[in-house]
């Protein structure tokens, strides 16, 4: 329980209308959700808006309203606030509600189109292994390291199914507060564009930012690629003069994403002028050979470290590199030992052992020397990525196969980019339904097909059953071919007409390949 003095702590308002000594027991902006005591911030999301439900909430027992706009008719034992931006508002309420957590934890957020939630993934098994370097990845011990991502959310050793890449307001202050409860000092969370634009951030004490890299992709909400750059842009525009701006500088908007932040700029990448860096040395379908150079113990050394790891595809690259970035600046460079002494190269070493994160590049092999790779990509540049490292290990032209398809509801533009990409790099493509949500499939697959030539047509297959698609794949392929099932990744639903239908395409590979 928290006064409403206390709530508004740190927040700017216009008009406050009614007593603010009022005990406020919960938060909500879900007028369903509100309970006796409770206070509803009028939040306009993408379809509704909350001041549609003012009435609705203080009839459920809201003291307390917050709200960009007075409603006409003002509740005597109501509490108005007027606020300037109820998104913001209510991400500031949260922090204070649960005692602003994100200052009593290190926090990294972690954005970009692509690379994500493998950093994150990463990035929390590392932490594991620095704190209990015998402990079994899947075994139950306790942790000190939460994780706030696309797949799931972790507090310790507990785990929760996620709905979205970044929560909203009052569940990340919740989770956070809950770490912070449970004696975590850390926790890596994936900020998504959407979390940004929302305004679900705000307020959040963030240690370091990492920038991944972008590319085309939710231009359906943003509009334009520079609206989303620029999305990208403000988080780092945000960060406090003592957090640290983690940056891939190869990424063609690498050098001016942090351009005008006050925090440290730190790059990695492929290039010395990055402060870490590191090479592919082999890159096979049984994964990776990874040169970390010039991170000598001593002073003024030179030295490269190698390591072998299980996970493929070359743009692991990055994803190792920036969870690299992000340890050396959490734990080496802050003096700050786990295990005695953590340095550079215990923590290369470590990064050897982090597992597959589920649903990105998983590999599959079957009896009869087919190879089958279930991963996430979902939008033009990661698809080329996964191909172009698949082509590390195979003639795409000859020996890939790739069923795919398009979410529905989403960013109609780019599947005719995805279609064309996928069939120009394999010698079988089969497009196929992915969440058609609330469009026709056959629609969708339209969509995909608007920009193919002859040539490439020759090249497709229409089957919007996605189980039947990958049978199709898996029946064309013979001894050394490749099928790529890309879109879904981790998922295991598929969604239609709001309605989440069972479906796992790993588990779906796995049964047809007889595995």
């Amino acid at each position: 329980m928290k006064l409403l003095q206390q709530l508004l702590c740190e927040l700017e308002y216009d008009k406050i209308i009614g007593d603010v000594d009022v005990k406020i027991q919960s938060i909500h902006f879900n007028s369903q959700e509100v309970a006796q005591s409770s206070l509803f911030v009028a939040n306009k999301g993408v379809k509704n808006d909350g001041h549609d439900y003012i009435m609705a909430a203080i009839s459920a027992g809201a003291s307390v309203v917050v709200c960009e706009k007075l409603p006409l008719n003002i509740v005597p034992a109501v509490t108005y606030i007027k606020v300037s931006d109820s998104s913001y508002a209510l991400a500031i309420i949260a922090s204070n509600f649960f005692d602003n957590p994100s200052r009593k934890i290190k926090l990294v957020g972690v954005t970009g189109t692509n690379g994500k939630t493998s950093t994150v993934y990463y990035l929390t098994s590392l932490f594991e292994k620095l704190y209990f370097p015998d402990r079994s990845y899947l075994g139950n011990y306790p942790g000190l390291v939460g994780m706030i991502s696309t797949i799931e959310n972790q507090v310790n050793n507990k785990r929760f199914s996620s709905t979205h890449t970044t929560p909203d307001a009052i569940t990340i202050n919740k989770l956070l507060s809950d770490m912070v409860d449970a004696g975590c000092e850390y926790c890596f969370m994936e900020v998504s564009s959407h979390a940004i634009s929302q305004k679900r951030i705000s307020g959040l004490d963030f240690d370091i930012a990492v920038f991944t890299n972008i590319s085309r992709d939710h231009l359906d909400y943003h509009g334009t690629f520079e609206n989303y750059l620029n999305t990208k842009k403000s988080f780092f525009d945000q960060l406090s003069p003592k957090a640290k701006a983690i940056v891939n500088i190869d990424d063609p908007e690498g050098h001016d994403i942090a351009r005008d932040s006050q925090a440290q700029h730190i790059p990695y990448g492929q290039r010395q002028a990055s402060l870490y860096y590191g090479t592919i040395i082999r890159s096979s379908v049984d994964g990776l050979r990874i040169g970390f150079d010039g991170f000598c113990e001593h002073e003024g050394g030179h030295e490269r470290i190698t390591i072998n790891t299980d996970l493929v595809g070359d743009f692991n690259l990055y994803n190792l590199l920036a969870t690299f970035a992000v340890a050396c600046e959490l734990v080496v460079n802050e003096k700050k030992c786990l295990t005695s002494p953590v340095t550079r190269h215990s923590i290369i070493e470590a990064l050897s052992t982090v597992p597959q994160v589920p649903g990105r590049f998983n590999v599959l092999k079957g009896k009869d020397g087919v190879v089958g790779i279930v991963d996430y990509a979902h939008t033009p540049d990661a698809l080329l990525k996964v191909i172009t490292s698949i082509g590390k290990f195979c003639d795409v032209t000859k020996d890939l196969i790739i069923v795919i398809g398009c979410g529905g509801n989403r960013d109609a533009g780019k599947r005719s980019i995805m279609a064309k990409i996928a069939t120009e790099n394999s010698r079988l493509s089969i497009f196929t339904s992915d969440n058609p949500r609330f469009e026709n499939p056959e629609s969708i697959l339209d969509d995909m097909c608007l920009d193919l030539s002859n040539a490439l047509t020759h090249k497709i297959q229409r089957i919007t059953n996605r189980e039947d698609a990958i049978h199709t794949a898996v029946e064309s392929a013979g001894k050394g071919d490749i099928i790529l099932i890309a879109g879904k990744g981790h998922e295991n639903y598929q969604e239609i007409r709001s309605i989440r239908h069972p479906f796992d395409d790993f588990k779906t590979l796995k049964k047809i390949l007889k595995i």
